[in-house]
């Protein structure tokens, strides 16, 4: 299927946010020859700085597949930037509503059109303390095991110095380089046929997610932790800490507050 013109919006988009953008961070851009020439596919890339997005759709722009990414619903509601994520076809996502599936449906119709859908899997910046991919989300797997389209695992490195994940002010000096790789298509073949469990769609995701990290270890020239992070386990560990935490506590303050009477009298 032929690839979709890039458009008058994301050729505006980009008279926007180029410049500014070659101002701040130098570029190390590698596996362009990865992406795909024709046909819908998938890119699966990691994410480590509210700058990134912006980034990366500057690297995919310059193959000539723009990519459509999954956007919060409230984007696309107002104004200037409402008219920009609809001119450029990205693809709303409703959270906690009965339109919540709507995202996974663009995502295949978008696929099947011949675009390319550009997933971060991880659903939000990395909470990892050292910067690598976490345990992800399975829309991508989703989307690949129903469509059988390729997925571009990608990695990028870089943005996350000039401005890191959760801060408020960037450090522009001295000027960083946005490093990016993209890998050969994820083997996903062996899922092909297999009912859509859980099971099988987090299996799926890992493999496309351990690419991912295999890209960002070259990246880095270093190797990743053996187990991702996971935040609900954190969240998990950490109540558990706090519970334990807390009859120490109000065992001290029963073994305390007869000597601080004592002490009183």
């Amino acid at each position: 299927m032929p690839r979709r013109r890039i458009g008058f919006w994301y050729r505006f988009a980009a008279v926007l946010c180029k410049p500014p953008l070659m101002v701040l961070i130098k570029r190390d851009w590698r596996g362009m020859d990865n992406i795909p020439v024709d046909g819908g596919f998938i890119t699966a890339v990691n994410h480590n700085s509210h700058v990134d997005p912006f980034a990366y759709a500057h690297y995919q722009y310059n193959t000539g597949r723009v990519p459509r990414f999954l956007a919060k619903s409230a984007l696309f509601r107002k104004g200037f930037v409402g008219a920009a994520m609809r001119g450029t076809g990205q693809i709303p996502v409703y959270r906690e509503s009965t339109d919540a599936l709507s995202a996974f449906r663009a995502a295949i119709d978008a696929v099947e059109r011949g675009e390319c859908v550009a997933f971060y899997p991880e659903g939000t910046l990395t909470r990892d303390p050292d910067g690598w991919p976490m345990t992800a989300k399975t829309g991508a797997a989703r989307v690949a095991l129903q469509t059988r389209c390729p997925v571009i695992p990608v990695a990028q490195w870089g943005c996350n110095e000039l401005l890191p994940p959760y801060a408020r002010k960037p450090s522009v000096l001295p000027r960083k380089t946005h490093r990016v790789l993209a890998g050969p298509p994820v083997d996903l073949s062996r899922f092909y046929g297999q009912e859509m469990t859980a099971e099988v769609l987090k299996e799926a995701t890992e493999v496309i997610m351990a690419a991912v990290t295999r890209q960002l270890e070259e990246i880095r020239g270093e190797k990743a932790p053996e187990t991702p992070y996971d935040p609900r386990r954190e969240r998990i560990e950490q109540r558990r800490r706090t519970q334990a935490q807390t009859p120490t506590r109000t065992t001290r303050a029963h073994t305390q507050g007869p000597q601080a009477e004592g002490q009183s009298t």
